[in-house]
Parts: C-alpha cells; structure tokens; sequence
C-alpha cells in the first residue's frame, strides 16, 4: 500500500465496507483486502470543512458502486473527521456519504486512525501530530481515546515552495500546542507520551525540513508513520475491518 493511486480499481461483489478520509488536499479512500482505492485531489474544502459536497459526492459515488458492486445495502462506511470538528462539520459530511445508500455510516476522528495504524505496540499515552495541507493538529490520547486536543488552522499550504523557504509557521504552531498541552495537564500523560515520542503523521511528515525541526525544538523523538501521508485511512480501515468482524448496531440503517 505505499503509493499513492490516481486511478480507482474496480473490485466489485468483494467489498463490503469502506474507510474515507476527506482531506483539505486529498481524498483517500480503503477497503478491506484491496487497499487504497483511491487517493486523489479533494474538491472544494476549505480547512476541513466541505464547502462543496458535489465533487467528492460523484467521485465516491463511482468508487462505491466499483467496490460494493451497485449494491449498497448491508455496507459500513468509516469516516474520518479532524479532532475538533465541530458538530455541524461532522453533519454535513456524515450526509454526503448517507447519501451513497450505506447501512452505516460510522465516525472516527482523525488521530486515532492513525493511531490505529501507526501507534507502538507496548500501549501508554500517546501524542499524535498531524502535519496536513491545511491544518495543524495536536492531540493527546490515552487509553486509545482523546484526552485533549488542539488545532490551528495553518498547513503546509501555508508554506512557500519547497525551496528550502521557512517552516517555521507550521513548526512553532505544533510547538506552542504541544506545550500548551503540557502545560494544562496534570495527569503526567504528556510528558509520558513525549518521553515515548511523538507519533506524526500527514504528508507534513514527509518532509525532513519541518521534522528536523521540530524534533529539536521539541527536544524528543519523532516516530514517523509508514507511508504517513495515508495512515489515518489506513488506520480508519482497521477499525472498519474490526467493525465488520463485529457488528453491534442493528443493520438496515444508517447510524451516526
């Protein structure tokens, strides 16, 4: 599953769920047994919120009906969404893809996909921050679930050309969050999860420039994804995967 795909790949009759992240760059979407079905350009999005559901309503349209063979019903969708996103962001996109016909629509929030797919194995508090194309995202997790989060509304996007220009936006706003964090927890998770490393994960980790820096301003060890980039669906379809190991709604309806 390391690169990316243009193209969606048709696996109709074998599929009976799908994971999407809708990212301000990039659409990704996974299914169990094939991988990445499609990784493509987002349409209108603006800062993770939809400002245009048409786009990526006929491009997953045409990937369902590929991997779902026409037939929707008995299907489950796992959804990513920011951290943070508020309720009506998390609304407008759960009804896009209801609209696809799905049995369930399930949601996950970003930084714990990836931590499904990227987080050590030997358990305890985990830090995750996610460098995407236009937002900064830092979050705490314990115990799998979000203790505290933060996010900015500043991104790679925000960055000159990788000409070895300043990185210092995105660098100090995951800085400042972490910290802040730190700062206002008095449990001790976060300074267990910085002494374990900072997961991080979006296509931010791909470039040395930011990393480097930031694990020196941090003072840590950075753990970098595998394939970084799409590990929140990636993540997302393990969770699917167990979802569809273990059903627990009641079927024949969309459930949020």
């Amino acid at each position: 599953m390391g690169t990316a795909h243009e193209a969606v790949r048709g696996t109709a009759g074998t599929v009976r769920g799908l994971a999407l992240d809708i990212g301000s760059s990039r659409t990704r979407v996974w299914a169990p047994g094939a991988g990445v079905l499609a990784d493509v350009p987002s349409g209108p999005v603006l800062r993770g919120r939809l400002t245009d559901a048409s786009p990526h309503q006929r491009l997953l349209r045409k990937v369902a009906d590929s991997a779902f063979g026409g037939a929707a019903e008995d299907t489950v969708v796992m959804l990513c969404h920011p951290v943070l996103a508020d309720p009506e962001q998390r609304e407008a996109a759960r009804r896009m893809v209801a609209g696809l016909g799905p049995t369930r629509v399930v949601s996950v929030d970003s930084a714990r996909a990836a931590a499904a797919h990227a987080a050590p194995a030997n358990g305890g508090p985990l830090l995750v921050v996610d460098l995407g194309a236009a937002l900064t995202e830092v979050t705490l997790l314990v115990d799998g679930l979000v203790q505290d989060a933060r996010l900015a509304e500043v991104g790679l996007d925000d960055l000159p050309e990788r000409d070895g220009g300043p990185t210092a936006a995105v660098v100090d706003t995951a800085t400042d969050m972490v910290m802040d964090l730190w700062r206002r927890d008095g449990t001790g998770a976060v300074l267990g999860a910085l002494r374990r490393g900072v997961l991080i994960t979006g296509g931010g980790a791909l470039r040395m420039d930011l990393t480097g820096r930031l694990a020196l301003r941090l003072g840590v060890r950075l753990r970098l994804a595998n394939d970084p980039a799409t590990s929140t669906v990636r993540g997302a379809g393990l969770l699917l995967s167990s979802t569809l190991r273990h059903p627990t709604a009641p079927r024949h309806r969309v459930a949020y």
